[in-house]
């Protein structure tokens, strides 16, 4: 497995330190989130009642656009279990349109508009301690839509909330067919999208921060490097 590092030569393209209301600025959200700065990280949580299943939930947008070549780096902390972090990456309309492209459909938080809406985006699901078998074996999860495509699974090192000292350093590398992910300097899963799952590799896109209530999470320092 390679190591996940940024890799020699790229360039920062994005910076974000998430510390205020002003860095999340432009954002837009899809589904009832909040988002607070108590300690000077973004704090998200739902504004619904979890019994409502999906609508409790939602994804926060980066407002840029980034090309496929590309590195993210966050740090993430959970507050509140249960719950699922996903970030998003490489989100385009369906058939080339900008994701916000308003022939779209409106996207509103449930998880099947993103799977299988008129969009089309890799998912990483980092932190899956929503249901009680994901809470008895911590994997991470990537996926690619249009469709439910599980592509790979890593093992997930993140404690649970009550072992948590600090925040965790996530890195996810797209550089060519090939993907990475690791946590504080630990590969945990790569896969190389040579197009025969779910159709050609996807291009350039968006990025997005979606959460599965009741999940309360704080999220920081994020960093887009790319060629």
């Amino acid at each position: 497995m390679q190591t996940g590092g940024i890799p020699e030569g790229w360039r920062l393209l994005y910076r974000n330190p998430l510390a205020n209301v002003d860095d999340s600025s432009g954002f837009i959200m899809e589904g009832e989130g909040v988002a607070s700065f108590p300690l000077g990280r973004m704090r998200l949580e739902s504004r619904r009642n979890p019994e409502e299943g999906q609508r409790a939930n939602f994804v926060l947008w980066c407002p840029e656009q980034f090309p496929s070549d590309v590195a993210l780096s966050w740090r993430f902390r959970p507050i509140r279990e249960p719950g699922l972090a996903i970030m998003f990456f490489a989100a385009r309309g369906a058939g080339g349109l900008d994701l916000f492209d308003p022939a779209l459909p409106v996207r509103t938080g449930p998880y099947e508009q993103y799977h299988h809406g008129e969009m089309d985006a890799y998912h990483l699901s980092y932190f899956r301690r929503r249901w009680p078998e994901e809470r008895q074996l911590h994997t991470c999860n990537l996926r690619k839509s249009f469709g439910f495509h599980l592509v790979a699974q890593g093992a997930d090192p993140i404690p649970g909330v009550s072992d948590v000292a600090d925040c965790y350093e996530l890195l996810l590398v797209r550089r060519g067919a090939t993907i990475t992910f690791s946590v504080n300097g630990l590969p945990l899963l790569a896969w190389e999208d040579d197009g025969t799952i779910g159709g050609p590799a996807l291009g350039g896109g968006r990025i997005g921060f979606r959460q599965m209530a009741p999940l309360i999470a704080e999220y920081s320092n994020l960093e887009v490097y790319g060629p």
